[in-house]
């Protein structure tokens, strides 16, 4: 290759990246309908500062969102604890209008559903459902419409915990690096439960198999190594996360560390958990009296390394997500209803608070996705 033909080539990719915008996702517990509950914000790559695109009413208490790669549509489940109220519902978004369009809803199977994940091919969502200790699976058709439940597993277990233990409590639900198997963390039940997925059959979900956490640790949520080696669950009760080697479809223990201070004995209350897209860094945080999250490197050999303890600048830090390219990190705070960025140092994997912050009501989860 030429020097021209270098230079032209650089052009051609340099503008194709400036093309693409940093588009947030946000949900919040609105409690009403006729208020705004799901809310859309670009992200400055270069600063940090979030400024709102779009917001829809006609949903109550989206308390988790997934976006469709393309960003053109958006999946949210209705948190709700009354029998028969919780739905997952579908929304059309369009970047270049600022339009959010509702499409459909569906019953969620269960009560309290909190957590949804997209199929590969976008044709099969998955939701969780907390109270309910249920997976319900949807197929979905090419207009973004959620179609009546494929299939609904409900299950009784129950573990030691008195008050958070008395049955089975599914709080995420994740697919497989490959896409052949689901890994749902029954807070409940003390167990990782494991389904084989054929997204060719109506009833997608089978041979459950399932791997015990500790007792009373209540495993929330969890996530696969970029390098598809590990696997690392955080445990909500106990303030731990375990770590896995994951291969030929299983998850043989690892490791177990603490993720909170010398100084909390209980209340935990340990709430997500991501690693940057370079493999090298891992998140955890914590809500209630902690509000922080805990940073590690990633060693070869899957263990974690202690790095720092982050304040994440709000009360009751429930979800946060960072982007495509590693240099930004969300935290949300249901509590304090504020939306703190940080710049993330991709070096040192090291937090740094941006001078900006935003207030949505009850803000309950944050997505985001590179859209063109």
């Amino acid at each position: 290759m030429n020097y021209f033909s270098f230079i032209f080539l650089f052009l051609i990719l340099s503008q194709s990246a400036c093309t693409k915008k940093t588009i947030t996702f946000f949900g919040s517990y609105n409690k009403d309908k006729t208020k705004d509950g799901i809310y859309i914000y670009k992200l400055n790559r270069q600063s940090g500062k979030l400024s709102l695109i779009s917001s829809a009413k006609n949903i109550l208490n989206p308390s988790f969102l997934t976006v469709s790669e393309k960003g053109n549509f958006i999946f949210s489940c209705t948190e709700s604890k009354t029998t028969n109220a919780g739905s997952v519902s579908s929304f059309k978004f369009d970047l270049k209008t600022k339009s959010i369009e509702y499409i459909n809803s569906q019953k969620s199977g269960g009560e309290n559903p909190v957590y949804l994940s997209l199929y590969k091919n976008e044709k099969w969502l998955i939701n969780g459902n907390y109270t309910g200790g249920s997976i319900s699976v949807y197929p979905i058709d090419s207009n973004g419409q959620i179609l009546p439940i494929a299939q609904n597993l409900i299950f009784k277990d129950s573990s030691i915990h008195l008050k958070s233990q008395k049955s089975a409590h599914i709080h995420s639900v994740n697919f497989s690096p490959n896409y052949l198997q689901v890994f749902c963390p029954d807070l409940g039940a003390d167990k990782i439960r494991i389904f084989s997925f054929d997204s060719n059959k109506i009833a997608p979900l089978s041979n459950e198999r399932f791997a015990k956490t500790t007792k009373g640790s209540g495993p929330r949520h969890l996530t696969f190594h970029p390098n598809g080696k590990y696997i690392y669950c955080l445990e909500e009760l106990s303030g731990t996360i375990s770590g896995y080697i994951y291969q030929n479809g299983w998850m043989d223990s690892l490791f177990r560390i603490k993720n909170h201070s010398d100084d909390i004995i209980e209340n935990f209350e340990s709430s997500d958990i991501h690693i940057s897209p370079d493999g090298k860094y891992l998140y955890a945080a914590n809500r209630g009296i902690q509000n922080n999250i805990f940073i590690y490197k990633i060693e070869q050999n899957g263990y974690l390394t202690f790095i720092k303890n982050q304040a994440s600048g709000g009360n009751h830090s429930r979800v946060f997500e960072m982007d495509a390219s590693g240099r930004f990190l969300i935290a949300t705070h249901t509590n304090s209803h504020n939306v703190v960025v940080f710049k993330r140092n991709r070096k040192s994997g090291l937090l740094k608070k941006v001078n900006h912050e935003i207030i949505i009501p009850n803000v309950s989860c944050v997505k985001m996705k590179d859209l063109k």
